[in-house]
């Protein structure tokens, strides 16, 4: 039987963007089954103790945007820093994934053409037309997706989610948890991997 990751993100998060071919590369060598957990950032950020982008110190905006260079180049990609449709409220983008789940659909497909929409094609993931556009594209049955992402239902799994970060000590976009050890970051996704290579068991806070 296939272990479990827990796989927290949003599509709002560029960190999630640059992680999620590697990730992706990482379960499927070690046969990992991946529990896709939409999150709201903002509320995440504001209870864990983080600040969201603009209410950062200007030094910390500054080496943000250095970081963003470095890791695209280190994962080969080509995006924009500063994509024209971003931010952008993730809720319809994001639900669409835990609609996809809900009907037996593997979200992949749509996550990667999602996160290219936002990063390198600069289009507005918050409108519900180019959604469906990225869903059909992807295989899935985009209108019904967009439509059901709105439901009242799946706002109460997203809800879920973000208790379920919460509990599992994730405070940010991606987040990775094996075996109750949270990985944070994409740049911890080597760690993941060393990980899952040495078959180690779990390590556990010490605080």
């Amino acid at each position: 039987m296939p272990r479990q990751i827990d796989y927290y993100f949003s599509l709002l998060s560029p960190w999630a963007y640059i992680g999620h071919e590697l990730f992706r590369e990482v379960a499927s060598t070690y046969d990992l089954e991946v529990n896709h957990k939409p999150v709201v950032l903002v509320d995440l950020f504001s209870e864990t103790g983080g600040l969201p982008l603009m209410k950062r110190h200007p030094v910390r905006q500054r080496y943000r945007m250095l970081e963003l260079q470095r890791w695209r180049d280190k994962r080969g990609l080509t995006f924009n820093l500063q994509p024209a449709n971003w931010p952008f409220n993730a809720r319809l983008a994001d639900g669409v994934v835990i609609a996809a789940i809900e009907a037996g659909h593997d979200p992949g497909p749509y996550l990667r053409r999602a996160y290219a929409a936002v990063w390198e094609d600069q289009l507005n993931l918050a409108d519900p037309a180019t959604l469906i556009r990225l869903a059909d594209d992807s295989g899935l049955p985009g209108g019904q997706l967009v439509a059901r992402s709105g439901s009242d239902e799946i706002s109460a799994v997203y809800e879920q989610n973000r208790q379920d970060a919460l509990a599992a000590d994730v405070f940010g976009s991606p987040a990775y948890v094996l075996d109750g050890e949270v990985f944070w970051g994409q740049d911890r996704i080597e760690l993941l991997a060393d990980a899952l290579k040495s078959g180690r068991a779990p390590y556990r806070s010490q605080v």
